[in-house]
């Protein structure tokens, strides 16, 4: 359904999306993850025609964004982060504009503004002006005058944003709802969220494209490594020391000093090896003792962090399930 081929835009000197590829399959929900300043918002940009790309393609169901963008254009239905709402205006008032803007023909208007009022939940607020509504009315609004006219693809920029817990349920369950008849691309920074909904995810970081994959492999990926939480009994010098004689799959991701000589470690492990008897032992040798230690699995969260530091555009691509 969208084909996105080296897409690229810079701003002088700053790369914003630096040589991005992936292709979204129709009938699916899609995550787009990243941290702030990733470049989610940007790349949506492009996608939907409303700002130029630097280098690259976009085509949305075989129609060039930038060599055919009222075909392209009337296949997309776009929240941008910022809902593009006239406050002063009815609800019913404001989806028979956008209505007219995307060319539904006059005689349907009528039947689409109340298909999408219904579809989004917002009939009994239909003679209300935007301004009196809540932000999680105001948001389904927004979604409403997306799907006006029936498009094959919904991009929704960070439509959860300043939602209270209850609004954040409903908001998902549209979405869920909308997947059902078409594809549905949805950008956030909160993996959890974007999880729950999604059937794929794309994440991207400083730019760059370093995941492309399902929830269910990006968890199984996340189960290949864990953590540690050990207590020694060292200074963190020596306790630094120690850990990193075990080799390269074993690092120090925080040390933190305690009382009467203690050190709080939480360690690393990137293989499904059980390091804990070799660390036992080397820790032993040096006559430091290890007064607790747990082990834990990582979380997808934890996956999404790694893949998205300050390193990550450095790592291979996870696609499929293994890096490329």
């Amino acid at each position: 359904m969208i084909e996105v081929r080296n897409l690229t835009k810079t701003y002088g000197s700053h790369v914003a999306v630096d040589h991005v590829s992936f292709t979204i399959d129709s009938g699916k929900i899609y995550g787009f993850l990243g941290p702030n300043g990733a470049g989610k918002s940007t790349t949506m940009n492009i996608i939907t025609g409303c700002l130029a790309a630097t280098e690259g393609t976009v085509t949305v169901d075989g129609h060039d964004i930038f060599e055919e963008p009222i075909l392209a254009k009337k296949c997309i239905g776009y929240l941008p982060e910022m809902p593009p709402l006239y406050l002063d205006m009815t609800v019913t008032d404001y989806l028979r504009f956008v209505a007219e803007a995307k060319g539904v023909p006059t005689k349907e208007i009528p039947a689409e503004v109340a298909r999408v009022m219904e579809k989004t939940g917002v009939t009994d607020m239909r003679l209300r002006l935007i301004k009196q509504l809540s932000k999680g009315y105001r948001q389904r609004v927004g979604l409403a005058q997306a799907i006006l006219g029936d498009p094959k693809v919904i991009i929704l920029d960070e439509p959860t944003v300043g939602l209270d817990p209850q609004q954040l349920i409903e908001i998902r369950e549209l979405i869920r709802t909308l997947g059902r008849d078409r594809t549905v691309m949805l950008s956030s920074h909160i993996m959890q969220e974007i999880s729950a909904v999604c059937d794929m995810l794309i994440i991207i970081s400083g730019g760059k494209l370093v995941a492309e994959d399902t929830p269910e492999n990006l968890e199984a990926r996340a189960e290949n490594g864990q953590t540690l939480r050990l207590t020694v009994r060292a200074d963190e010098a020596e306790a630094r020391e120690i850990v990193a004689s075990l080799g390269e799959t074993v690092e120090v991701r925080s040390a933190n000093a305690g009382a009467q000589g203690e050190t709080e470690l939480e360690i690393g492990v990137t293989t499904e090896d059980d390091v804990r008897e070799r660390l036992f032992y080397a820790f032993a040798d040096r006559r430091c003792a290890i007064l607790s230690m747990a082990r834990e699995k990582q979380s997808l969260e934890d996956v999404f962090l790694a893949l998205t530091g300050a390193q990550a555009p450095a790592q291979p691509v996870v696609k499929g399930g293994a890096p490329q």
